[in-house]
């Protein structure tokens, strides 16, 4: 009977040991997945104090470390040019395999709800184009996903839930960022080469959550509130999405970001928190958090799309926009996507996210694919102005073919003289570069305002259809 216990004890103690050797991955580590190529990719977990690591990639790469006191291991492993499938192997003695593993570009996708939004769509709002994607799509595609569930913490996370790597399957798209799997589908067909996407939002999330502690404190931001704000909505406090969604996949390496928030920060231009403050904070973060902290990965954004919000005529969602903007000279390698062409007066989510997903893949390949050339495609953006009584001549900076549509009135100028009261103007284009104002209200023109209401859709484009970016010449 002594013979016998003391067998079954040995056995449950060598089980209990041997599972505590075992590596421990955190979930953003799993069959399917991507890495990002030709670089040295950040592996990492868990295994017994003073173990030694072995992390081998079947492409003939390999890279060793030892668990410290407090179980956790990290190796730069050195990746090949796009392919696969391959195998990784994490060892501490007993071998863990991750199979179907491909390199290619890594991409890290977030925001509120515009970003969150599934090709399956939302109620009773649609996503265009989705049905056809979701039966064209085929495992063998090499676009795979990982999404993010909802999840906040007070406290920083090592781990996270993660759903994936997901295959390139209907099922699994319906539920991906229709945001995320546009770019990344034209990105993958037009590269020719493996696409992983990093799906991680929250709908109606401002960006302060997004934000861990360390970021908010070195901006002077007051954390003072954020157990009651957690304790109210759990998303709204500031730090709690960092600390669940995105500090457990640091340090993945990834090729850039994309992010698509601000509704929830309207108007955003507080004088002591502006939101191109917190925005250029939160590009620095990431690159500090899955790079190197230089400039050197790519950090895009996506333009809140024009909505009636409080009122269609009110300003909020100006202000925001142009805060936005006012990001572009604030962080290096830096783009916006401008959507003032494709929002809708009573639906805050548009439809057009294979638009919005092309917009974003032409930055991409444009800055960091050299695949376009010398084309220049630059959304008009103002320049400066020129007042003369009842007129007022703009100047745009865009791509070599101008300014369009020609011979057309434009839609969506306002004038206003001293007295601050802004009436439509009539616009057109005058020479490549140039729109001609003239309003008969106003006999001396001192401002010009361009689609700066919370609704307002203007036609003014470059030669390729881009819009032009909203903007003020006044201060008021």
């Amino acid at each position: 009977m002594r013979l016998r216990l003391y067998l079954i004890l040995s056995g449950l103690l060598l089980v209990a040991t041997v599972s505590h050797a075992k590596v421990r991955l955190p979930a953003i580590f799993s069959d399917n997945m991507v890495l990002q190529q030709q670089t040295r990719a950040a592996v990492w977990g868990k295994a017994a104090p003073g173990k030694k690591v072995t992390v081998k990639g079947s492409w003939g790469k390999s890279a060793r470390a030892e668990a410290g006191a407090d179980s956790t291991w990290l190796v730069r492993l050195e990746t090949p040019a796009a392919g696969g499938p391959y195998t990784l192997t994490i060892s501490d003695g007993q071998p863990l395999t991750l199979n179907n593993v491909l390199v290619g570009e890594v991409w890290l996708c977030s925001g509120q709800s515009n970003m969150e939004m599934p090709m399956r769509g939302y109620g009773r709002q649609p996503v265009e184009g989705a049905l056809d994607a979701m039966l064209a799509a085929e495992p063998s595609f090499p676009l795979r996903v990982a999404r993010l569930p909802r999840q906040a913490s007070m406290e920083r996370k090592w781990d996270c839930r993660v759903d994936g790597w997901n295959l390139n399957e209907p099922d699994a798209i319906s539920r991906t960022s229709a945001t995320a799997y546009y770019f990344g589908r034209i990105l993958c067909e037009r590269l020719h080469i493996p696409v992983g996407l990093i799906v991680s939002s929250w709908g109606g999330t401002a960006i302060e959550p997004w934000m861990s502690e360390e970021c908010l404190t070195s901006l002077g931001y007051s954390l003072s509130d954020r157990q009651k704000n957690y304790s109210a909505k759990k998303e709204s406090a500031p730090t709690v999405l960092y600390n669940a969604m995105l500090a457990p996949l640091a340090p993945f390496t990834v090729k850039g970001f994309i992010w698509y928030q601000g509704e929830s920060n309207r108007p955003g231009n507080d004088p002591e928190f502006p939101y191109s403050r917190l925005q250029t904070a939160f590009g620095k973060m990431l690159r500090d958090n899955f790079g190197d902290g230089s400039d050197k990965q790519p950090f895009y954004f996506v333009e809140i799309a024009p909505y009636n919000y409080s009122d269609a005529e009110a300003l909020e969602a100006a202000y925001l926009r142009e805060q936005q903007a006012r990001t572009l000279d604030l962080l290096p390698n830096s783009g916006m996507v401008v959507t003032n062409d494709i929002g809708n007066p009573v639906v805050i989510h548009p439809a057009q996210k294979p638009e919005v997903g092309r917009r974003l893949a032409l930055l991409a390949f444009k800055r960091d694919y050299g695949l376009l050339g010398e084309l220049d495609f630059s959304y008009p953006v103002y320049d400066s102005v020129k007042f003369e009584g009842s007129k007022a001549t703009l100047t745009f900076k865009t791509g070599p073919g101008g300014l369009a549509p020609l011979n057309q009135d434009i839609a969506g100028f306002e004038v206003a003289g001293s007295d601050r009261v802004f009436y439509p103007a009539t616009a057109r284009v005058g020479d490549w570069f140039n729109v001609e104002l003239t309003c008969e209200q106003v006999s001396e023109i001192v401002a010009v305002r361009y689609c700066f209401r919370n609704y307002k859709v203007g036609t003014l484009t470059n030669v390729f259809g881009l819009p032009a970016r909203p903007f003020r010449t006044d201060n008021w």
